[in-house]
């Protein structure tokens, strides 16, 4: 078993740490939105927070990534990371004087989007310096791990300690994580430089158009990554709808949707074991495309005809069950393909093509819910509200059965696409 995480020292530091921020950071997000639903009664109000967050993440990934890989990658973690943390602290300030509105978080989520936009190559070409090659699906899996750790146990935690500390008391534990992380980076990680591939080093557009262009002449990798982008699309309108479906049900509320948010870490921690542990698959690109149909042909059609959170949870599990391994497999196939000297210009270019579905989706996934299927499920003798009605809130659940539609169609256009490309790789 030592041997198996042979040269894996590093990572290991720098991973378990990571991870400890992420957590506080997702306290933080779950409990704000507690709170802007509060004051919102909105699904659209709180998808607005997480378009905040990923529009510029989006709009600049491109360039981010030309100056990720001519800058160094630790200070460029600890500088983003900083900010970021700035930006959590001007939220416990105007909490602390009565002041903090919803167009307030909106302003502080953009800018710690933008930390994050120049932040997540930086992190990503530093764990593939720091990782040797043959530890590449391992490393993926064990980053799951700890996504699906966080997943589990951040509304839990968020949900005890906001009723013990209120939302302060979240915010400065979110603090302290940030700060453990950023001192054990600054002096116990080290991160070597990547090797120059020879493509960089002219103006921001040139680096940038560079990474584009490899994308271009890899045909599956740029499959992938428009199949991940319409997955993506389906995922984050479903985000949006989830919490609006669960604390608007009789039988839901905050408890409801803390057990169910915490039932999808469940299921991908139990994903994250299976993929650290299990041998690769023999076609990594039929994995991915067939955990993700999986996910999206069941998930939301149980949520769409059931009204129990029982069913929720069991939904949640089935959709998030198989994540972790399509993470690792899509993981493993992009930092075997890419040179380390591109990965930053190539990871940025694949955000920006990747993501940028997630503020749409979020947006269609609260406009839908509010102002479509609302209206068309008003009538509770309609055909729709008796068919949806099982959860209390029938707007909500269609929304849940037309993602499911929208994401099964998604996973059957890009079958074709997908295998043919894979066969070239």
């Amino acid at each position: 078993m030592k041997n198996a995480y042979r040269g894996m020292k590093t990572f290991f530091v720098l991973w378990s740490t990571q991870s400890l921020s992420q957590l506080g950071s997702e306290m933080t997000v779950f409990a704000l939105t507690l709170w802007l639903f509060e004051k919102t009664g909105s699904a659209l109000g709180m998808a607005l927070l997480s378009i905040c967050s990923y529009g510029p993440y989006v709009l600049m990934s491109v360039f981010a990534g030309a100056l990720c890989d001519r800058w160094d990658k630790k200070r460029t973690m600890l500088v983003c990371d900083g900010l970021a943390a700035c930006c959590s602290g001007a939220v416990l300030v105007l909490l602390r004087l009565d002041a903090l509105r919803p167009g307030h978080l909106y302003a502080l989520n953009a800018a710690a989007g933008l930390m994050n936009t120049v932040q997540s190559p930086a992190s990503d070409v530093a764990l593939t310096l720091i990782t040797p090659r043959e530890q590449y699906q391992r490393a993926s899996g064990l980053r799951s791990l700890s996504g699906s750790l966080v997943t589990l146990a951040h509304p839990v935690l968020a949900s005890a300690l906001f009723a013990f500390a209120g939302m302060e008391g979240v915010i400065y534990v979110d603090l302290a994580a940030f700060a453990v992380a950023a001192v054990v980076l600054a002096l116990f990680v080290p991160i070597p430089a990547a090797e120059p591939d020879g493509t960089g080093g002219g103006s921001l557009w040139a680096d940038a158009r560079a990474g584009l262009a490899w994308l271009g002449r890899n045909r599956l990798i740029l499959a992938l990554i428009l199949f991940m982008a319409g997955v993506n699309f389906a995922a984050s309108a479903f985000d949006a709808a989830l919490p609006a479906y669960v604390l608007s049900s009789p039988n839901g509320g905050e408890g409801a949707l803390g057990l169910v948010s915490s039932c999808a870490g469940l299921a991908t921690l139990a994903g994250s074991v299976l993929a650290t542990v299990l041998p690769p698959p023999k076609d990594r690109v039929r994995a991915v495309w067939r955990t993700m149909l999986f996910s999206l042909g069941t998930e939301n059609f149980i949520l769409a005809f059931t009204g129990r959170p029982v069913w929720w949870c069991l939904g949640q599990i089935a959709g998030w069950s198989v994540v972790p391994m399509m993470s690792a497999n899509m993981d493993v196939i992009l930092r075997g393909a890419i040179p380390t000297g591109m990965q930053g210009r190539v990871y940025a270019c694949r955000n920006t093509l990747q993501f940028f579905t997630i503020p749409l989706g979020l947006f269609a996934g609260g406009f839908l819910t509010d102002r479509v299927c609302a209206p068309l499920t008003a009538d509770p003798d309609g055909v729709l509200a008796r068919l949806f009605g099982a959860g209390g809130d029938p707007g909500p659940a269609l929304t849940m059965f037309a993602l499911g539609v929208l994401g099964t169609a998604v996973c059957l256009a890009f079958r074709r696409p997908l295998l043919r490309a894979g066969k070239e790789f």
